[in-house]
């Protein structure tokens, strides 16, 4: 049939958040793309998408699946139905890590010591839509009663990397990124942690350094509309991924788990008036 015939043919298109740049994005994810296709003997393609264009893609119907952070997927999963498939394992430092969370930082010699401090200081996250990079730090400061976006001079960064820089350049005062963020530079030889400090440090198990509450990784989620066949297809790929495999190894991630309960993410999105 005429159907069959052009599935033959279809591209399944993955949008991913890129979230360090389009280049990045395709370098750790492109052969998990590859993975997919080799498994599947279909063609499966990495679209990296800027934080602005990921709403219109899934609106648009222009990718069949998704990958982003928990926060686009609880928006979109209440406005277009996705649906969780897997979520991420994290590889860092050799440690398998299914959650992630917010960093507040300081230069080491900052007068800043806690939460309150930080009113009226110049404060940087990554964009106002980055989950791991603002969206958690914000709701830690508003349940400390502090609103940053009355309280401080908030500015963003663009990027995580911009946002460590400008602490450690003293373009601002104190700053926000997601979890590993400050690890990762460290272990590129582009930081010292030493040079920091953490404000509002939990000491727990986890292996880096938060000052928030940990929140579920990334799900990988199949639009509504996407042919459930594939989708149970894709599913089985990616929890069957070898931690010892090329795709793996690139993404730096252990692998794939069923998916995770983002309630704890809705929560926080409610918190900050992002979700009614």
């Amino acid at each position: 049939s005429l159907v069959s015939i052009h599935q033959a043919h279809a591209i399944n298109k993955i949008g991913v958040l890129a979230k360090r740049g389009a280049p990045k994005c395709m370098k750790k994810w492109g052969a998990t793309g590859a993975y997919i296709s080799k498994k599947l003997g279909e063609k499966f393609q990495i679209i990296p998408l800027k934080f602005v264009a990921i709403e219109p893609a899934v609106r648009s119907g222009r990718i069949d699946f998704l990958l982003a952070n928990p926060a686009f997927y609880v928006q979109l999963q209440r406005k277009y139905h996705l649906y969780a498939i897997t979520t991420l394992i994290n590889s860092r430092r050799g440690k398998a890590v299914e959650r992630f969370g917010g960093v507040i930082f300081t230069k080491k010699d900052s007068p800043i010591n806690k939460l309150q401090d930080i009113k009226g200081k110049r404060f940087m996250c990554v964009k106002f839509s980055s989950f791991g990079g603002f969206h958690m730090a914000y709701r830690l400061l508003l349940e400390n009663g502090i609103d940053p976006k009355r309280d401080c001079r908030l500015i963003e960064g663009g990027k995580h990397d911009n946002v460590v820089l400008a602490v450690k350049n003293g373009t601002v005062d104190i700053g926000t990124v997601r979890t590993d963020t400050l690890e990762r530079m460290q272990d590129e030889g582009r930081i010292s942690l030493s040079e920091f400090k953490i404000i509002h440090k939990i000491n727990d198990d986890f292996p880096f350094v938060h000052s928030t509450r940990l929140y579920p990784e990334w799900p990988f989620a199949a639009l509504p509309d996407t042919d459930r066949g594939i989708v149970a297809k894709v599913k089985k790929a990616l929890l069957s991924l070898p931690k010892e495999s090329k795709a793996a190894n690139v993404a730096k991630i252990v692998g794939w788990t069923e998916p995770a309960d983002y309630s704890e993410v809705e929560n926080c999105l409610r918190k900050i008036g992002i979700i009614k």
